[in-house]
């Protein structure tokens, strides 16, 4: 995709605009036995844990030129966390980044940014199918800033930071600032797609999907991982260690779940041909 470059604009005072990335991935596992679940919930638990989600939003901070004022994090019993961050203006400079692209952002480096009254926070969910062995990890982060750069920034960070099967990224930019004359502006910088924020070798991976209202400055992109093999997608052991039937099967499960997640409702049996899985076995 080509870069979009713009001009400053010259603002009458603070630049009062909004700007929100809601950032939610899934991680998807098969666990064979209650015991595997359990083993499964522990792990994720132990990854991202209140502490590790504490360290990815600081770096995020980091990557946006913000100052931390206040940390609040929580792990839950039996199973998730949660990390809220509050931050404000924190003036930098670095001539080597052009804030107002359309470009992933560094992976991290520091940034320009005037940001006040501005957060960031994490919420995850581990959870599991009753009967059927699926698993499911999710965790959602927000990003809100106000101020001159875009929270789209720290993209790139947090998608390498999650190994996500499934993302579902949301941006929008409320309100309006003014420039010098007092004209209302209700975004400054320009944008027609969230995939312009991820690199390229990250959108060959994953089957995408706009849904963008550009009157409303919101902006919608869900990414679904291309390539499967099923020992992602196992929990303590390999493929090669299950009949070839029972594999098929497992797999049929999990891509089943992915879709749900990806197309947002419940998918019919009828929908899937064992036979659509044996390449990947």
């Amino acid at each position: 995709m080509n870069t979009i470059q713009s001009n400053k604009v010259k603002l009458h005072g603070f630049n009062n605009l909004t700007k929100t990335v809601s950032f939610n991935m899934y991680d998807i596992c098969y666990t064979k036995t209650p015991a595997d679940r359990q083993a499964y919930i522990e792990y994720i638990d132990e990854q991202y844990n209140a502490e590790r989600l504490t360290q990815i939003l600081t770096t995020v901070t980091e990557i946006i030129g913000a100052t931390i004022l206040n940390v609040a994090k929580q792990d839950y019993d039996p199973q998730g966390a949660s990390v809220t961050i509050l931050v404000s203006e924190y003036p930098t400079y670095n001539a080597s980044h052009d804030t107002k692209s359309a470009s992933p952002g560094p992976l991290p480096d520091t940034v320009v940014a005037h940001l006040d009254k501005s957060h960031l926070t994490v919420h995850t969910y581990p959870e599991y199918h009753p009967y059927e062995g699926i698993s499911t990890f999710r965790a959602d982060i927000d990003v809100s800033t106000c101020g001159e750069i875009s929270p789209l920034k720290a993209l790139n960070y947090l998608i390498h930071s999650f190994d996500a099967d499934i993302m579902t990224i949301d941006y929008r930019v409320r309100g309006f600032t003014r420039d010098f004359t007092g004209h209302k502006l209700f975004i400054d910088h320009k944008i027609d797609s969230i995939q312009n924020f991820i690199p390229e070798h990250i959108r060959m991976m994953y089957n995408m999907i706009d849904v963008n209202v550009y009157q409303e400055n919101i902006f919608h992109t869900k990414c679904k991982l291309k390539g499967f093999d099923l020992d992602n997608y196992l929990f303590g052991y390999t493929k090669d260690e299950l009949h070839r039937g029972e594999a098929k099967m497992i797999a049929k499960k999990v891509k089943k779940e992915m879709d749900e997640i990806f197309y947002g409702t419940n998918v019919a049996e009828a929908m899937f041909n064992l036979e659509e899985y044996d390449e990947s076995l």
